[in-house]
C-alpha cells in the first residue's frame, strides 16, 4: 500500500543515499531530495569541503537545482526531504523559496532551526520529522566517530 509514510520513507532513502555519497567524499553526511508532484526534481548532498563554501549545504544545493528545474524561484508544490533538521541558514532559504513541506530524518540538537528560528519557514510550510530517524542519526554519528 502506498501510504504517505511509505512515500516519505522512499524519498528519505534517496536522501540517505545522497548523505552516504557525502560521507564517502569526506563531507558531513547530509543529503537532500526535492520532490514535486511525485517526481524527484533535485538531489544533493553537502559540498562545503569540496567547494570550500560554508553555504554549500545539501538543502541549499537542492533548492537551487529544484528552482532551475522548475524555471522559477518558488517551490510551492514541493517537498524537501533532508536527513538532518535544517540549520537556520537553510530554514531561511526554505522559507524564501516557499517550499510547501519539509521532511527530515533526525533533529540537529546543536544547530537545528527549530530551537533558534522556529518561524523561519514559510507560514504554510508543514514539517514532518523523525522519518528513518535512527538511520540518519547513525550515519552522522559514524562520520564524527571516524573523524575523532
Amino acid at each position: 500500500m502506498n501510504t504517505p509514510q511509505n512515500q516519505d520513507e522512499k524519498y528519505m532513502r534517496m536522501a540517505l543515499a545522497e548523505a552516504q555519497q557525502a560521507f564517502d567524499e569526506g563531507e558531513i553526511p547530509i543529503g537532500a531530495v526535492v520532490v514535486c508532484q511525485d517526481r524527484v526534481i533535485a538531489r544533493a548532498h553537502n559540498l562545503t569541503e569540496t567547494l570550500n563554501d560554508v553555504t554549500a549545504h545539501a538543502e541549499m544545493q537542492a533548492i537551487t537545482q529544484a528552482a532551475n528545474e522548475l524555471g522559477g524561484k518558488y517551490l510551492t508544490d514541493c517537498t524537501l526531504y533532508v536527513t538532518v533538521e535544517p540549520c537556520i541558514m537553510c530554514a531561511g532559504a526554505i522559507g524564501w523559496s516557499q517550499t510547501s513541506r519539509v521532511v527530515y530524518g533526525c533533529r540537529d540538537e546543536k544547530r537545528g532551526y527549530s530551537d533558534y528560528a522556529p518561524r523561519a519557514l514559510h507560514a504554510r510550510c508543514t514539517v514532518t520529522g523523525g522519518i528513518l530517524e535512527e538511520e540518519c542519526r547513525q550515519l552522522m554519528q559514524d562520520f564524527f566517530r571516524q573523524k575523532r
